[in-house]
């Protein structure tokens, strides 16, 4: 599968929202609000994934000094289990490091076992656990990562 990336665009904004609605519950995904909010934030950066002539899936990160954060990772399930999530992934780290960036944070469901599965195995580590973190009173991991200079 030939997948490449590219920097946001105001116009994929609808399409970018069709695909967080459908990688997550209704009550875990983002309103159009909360979605264009994280992408106008001061360091902010999202990388969108085109594969077979369309948008399979982004990632947004921010980024304050030298802390970043993932906002979220989201890959249409037909492109999942083709190294989508990480090339996006990847990309996103190498930007956060260009732009000084020393630790990486995120939180992910506790429940979530291929989500945990997967930033464990890109090297994210366990920090602890913050209680009802998303509605429905469901916990999350906060999770971080050293970004090597």
């Amino acid at each position: 599968m030939n997948i490449t990336l590219r920097t946001f665009k105001p116009e994929d904004f609808d399409t970018l929202y069709e695909i967080d609605q459908a990688c997550y519950e209704p009550e875990v995904a983002y309103s159009k609000r909360e979605l264009r909010a994280y992408l106008r934030f001061t360091g902010s950066d999202c990388l969108v994934a085109e594969a077979e002539g369309q948008i399979a899936g982004f990632c947004i990160s921010a980024r304050r000094n030298e802390s970043g954060y993932i906002v979220t990772i989201d890959v249409l399930p037909q492109f999942r289990r083709h190294h989508l999530g990480t090339k996006l992934l990847n990309e996103i780290e190498r930007r956060l490091a260009g732009n000084g960036v020393h630790e990486i944070t995120l939180e992910t469901a506790t429940g979530n076992d291929s989500a945990v599965a997967f930033w464990t195995k890109h090297g994210y580590r366990n920090r602890g656990v913050k209680k009802n973190y998303y509605p429905g009173g469901r916990d999350a991991f906060a999770m971080s990562k050293t970004v090597p200079l």
